[in-house]
């Protein structure tokens, strides 16, 4: 009868069981990951002096993204020669390490600002490899036929971990402490080391998150073809805008609205749950005018924001939080699809190198200038300020199409 509920795609991929061990890991860290999308925030919101609040959230969250972007790219030369299996265990044993290390300070009274953002920076050195680790050794368990399969359930849990883990983790923040929660998420990177050292997999070959011959010939072709470069530039501004909002949110829901850690889990919760629902509806929709669209989604999460900015009940921030991650939900599927549609096929890995290249700076840089900008301007008009600006990008966008089109 289960078997019957299950579709047909994933039938061979879940009767594999080393991949259902893997899942299961999988899982796990991903719910630490959601739990820790409000601690971090929320443990910096408990160490900072009010008036520079903004500076060290924006910090603390950049810290945990930042690094790996540095690692990635620095890091090339030395880490694409490590099997895939390896790089994993070592991405898990330095998030592991890095982040126990916070409650064990916290707990000893030895917590500091510099110390926690240090020590969330060494957490993330290692992240892009150990998630490109991470796909590898799927392509070398699963054969090609069932790829498109597994990392569908792969990639599902994760959209679901952004729903169960800030729900979760608001609760927790409120009732038992943040620096306790990242001491989970902490454990949750060691039951998956423990689950991949403990299971029999394929030899691994070298891993590589971006591939950076791949990716210079690739620019030097996006170069070349206005309307892919144009689509770059969109989804980067787009990424960068939206960096900000992970920063302004939690010092606006402690700040301004003086609610509990509860609040802000709700939003990530209700976000997570909308972006599963409007990316699942996407799905479904096999012609959809992909230009159009993908504009309409900048401009509909612009807009979205807009009412963080007034003095609007809270539950209508929450309603629009929520119908903004189902508008915001499908955009990354919707721009991969249009540079697929749009790229030859023979340029098309490289064209995907390079737009994998450019866009591991923008949402980090965001996070990274949410900091300064919160503090100069508030967190309610920083939320705002974000949908205004992001707001003028999908109208630039809507009107460079439109010229396109009557150029044509």
């Amino acid at each position: 009868m289960l078997r019957r509920l299950v579709p047909t795609a994933y039938r061979p991929v879940l009767a594999n069981r080393v991949f259902r061990r893997l899942i299961l890991g999988f899982a796990v860290s991903y719910l630490g990951d959601g739990m820790s999308f409000v601690a971090v925030a929320w443990l910096a919101v408990e160490l900072a002096p009010q008036a520079s609040a903004g500076l060290w959230v924006g910090g603390a969250v950049a810290a945990y993204t930042m690094p790996g972007v540095a690692g990635a790219l620095v890091l090339g030369r030395r880490m694409r020669r490590v099997p895939a299996r390896r790089i994993l265990l070592a991405d898990n044993v330095v998030r592991g390490v890095f982040l126990g290390a916070v409650p064990l300070a916290w707990f000893a009274g030895l917590l500091s600002l510099p110390l926690y953002v240090v020590l969330l920076a060494g957490s993330s050195l290692l992240h892009a490899w150990g998630s490109a680790g991470k796909y590898t050794l799927l392509a070398e368990l699963l054969p090609g036929e069932q790829r498109l399969a597994a990392n569908t359930l792969v990639s599902s849990l994760n959209f679901a971990a952004t729903i169960a883990g800030p729900a979760l983790a608001g609760v927790l923040v409120t009732y038992v402490g943040s620096a306790l929660v990242l001491g989970l998420d902490a454990l949750t990177y060691v039951f998956l080391a423990v689950i991949v050292l403990r299971t029999r997999l394929p030899e691994s070959g070298p891993v590589s998150p971006v591939d950076r011959t791949a990716a210079r010939g690739g620019l030097a072709l996006l170069r070349s073809r206005p309307e892919l470069l144009g689509l770059l530039t969109l989804t980067w501004f787009f990424n960068l805008l939206y960096g900000p909002v992970e920063v302004a949110l939690p010092l606006h829901v402690t700040h301004d609205l003086r609610a509990p850690g509860t609040l802000l889990g709700l939003y990530w919760m209700v976000f997570g749950a909308g972006a599963v629902l409007g990316g699942l509806a996407a799905g479904t929709l096999r012609r959809l005018p992909l230009w159009p669209v993908t504009v309409a989604i900048v401009l509909g999460w612009g807009l979205l924001l807009l009412p963080f900015a007034f003095d609007v009940p809270v539950a209508v921030t929450v309603a629009c939080f929520g119908v903004g991650g189902a508008v915001y939900g499908p955009f990354v599927a919707l721009s991969v699809t249009l540079m697929q549609a749009k790229s030859p096929p023979e340029h098309l890995a490289a064209m995907l190198a390079a737009r994998s290249a450019a866009l591991l700076t923008a949402s980090p840089l965001g996070t990274a200038l949410g900091g300064p900008v919160t503090t100069a301007l508030g967190p309610q008009a920083t939320l705002g300020a974000s949908g205004l600006a992001t707001v003028l990008l999908g109208a630039i966008a809507c009107v460079l199409l439109l010229a396109r089109r009557r150029g044509r």
